[in-house]
């Protein structure tokens, strides 16, 4: 994507942002080890900076994701996941301690090679805003050997600053800040790595754009082909040309490829029923939003909470490295 479709898709989204941040852990860890991270719930998006080393990043039903130092990972979704050590083998004890309101948690007898700073976004219009619906399920930032890790990484120790600090004005500040470190991300994001992204680049066309804002405010309905015509004021013929020509796909497989990806990411990101999920996202049972899933992921949809009903378990445990961050 363009410098300027990138301008101008942001310009589009960023008013919509009303974003609260929290800084939560400082991570120092060595040797095996594994942190199982619940699901977030609805509006909230993870990241995780990795500062030195490397580790992997493991989600349901999707592939493994290995990020090393200089990597930022944003999740718009809050999906449930687990981040370990490159070496697998049985997990070693983490401690943890809380200083100026951040949990500084560290390997036991275990030579630290790999730093994290974790943290989350609170997007406060998420039940507004269908174009944060829209974004992909990660956002993956490589800045190895670039000033952009310098600047993040100045950006988030600000934030925590101002939060500890509590003076006034320090919350309106630290959401400033962590709005702009967001906008950074996604405008990185857009100019790098999004021409490959369908619903993103739907968004840059103005006759698919209003179907896509359409349908992600009600994914419920029993969308048609004409129905979507009359969305984008075109023609049947306009529209499927236009989404052939801005993602490679007809509209109403769009449609379904939507359904599935709006209902992954709620499975992995809430606690929110199957059957509630399923029912808001166009499907008509929760039997067929399960065969769905299984199809496209190759797990059950509950599979897809796993990291987090786990970290669940182990929270109460701060002596284990399995707690949540």
């Amino acid at each position: 994507m363009s410098e300027a479709e990138a301008a101008e898709l942001l310009n589009a989204m960023v008013p919509l942002f009303r974003i609260r941040p929290v800084i939560e852990d400082s991570c120092r860890f060595g040797g095996s080890w594994e942190s199982l991270h619940a699901p977030n719930g609805k509006g909230w998006a993870q990241f995780h900076m990795v500062t030195r080393g490397a580790c992997v990043v493991e989600r349901p039903g999707l592939g493994p994701q290995r990020l090393e130092a200089g990597d930022i990972l944003l999740l718009p979704h809050g999906d449930s996941h687990r981040v370990r050590s490159n070496v697998k083998g049985a997990a070693g004890r983490v401690s943890t301690d809380v200083r100026n309101g951040v949990r500084q948690r560290a390997t036991v007898d275990a030579t630290v090679d790999t730093e994290l700073l974790c943290g989350r976004f609170l997007f406060e219009t998420s039940d507004e805003n269908p174009l944060i619906a829209a974004l992909p399920d990660e956002i993956i930032l490589r800045t190895a050997g670039e000033p952009l890790l310098e600047r993040f990484r100045r950006l988030l120790l600000d934030i925590r600053d101002e939060l500890d600090a509590g003076r006034a004005g320090s919350e309106m500040v630290a959401a400033d800040l962590a709005r702009a470190l967001f906008v950074m991300m996604l405008r990185d994001h857009l100019t790098e790595q999004a021409s490959d992204d369908g619903t993103l680049s739907l968004l840059q066309d103005r006759t698919t754009a209003r179907v896509v804002l359409a349908i992600l405010g009600d994914l419920a309905r029993d969308w048609t082909l004409d129905e979507m015509a009359e969305v984008a004021i075109a023609s049947r013929a306009t529209l499927v040309r236009a989404f052939q020509k801005r993602a490679s796909v007809a509209p109403m497989t769009f449609l379904s490829d939507l359904r599935l990806a709006v209902a992954r990411k709620r499975l992995a990101g809430t606690s929110d029923p199957i059957a509630k999920i399923a029912a808001e996202v166009g499907y008509a049972s929760e039997s067929a939003l399960s065969k769905a899933i299984m199809r496209q992921y190759g797990v059950r949809p509950g599979a897809l909470r796993e990291p987090g009903s786990q970290a669940a378990a182990v929270n109460s445990d701060t002596s284990s490295p399995n707690s949540t961050s």
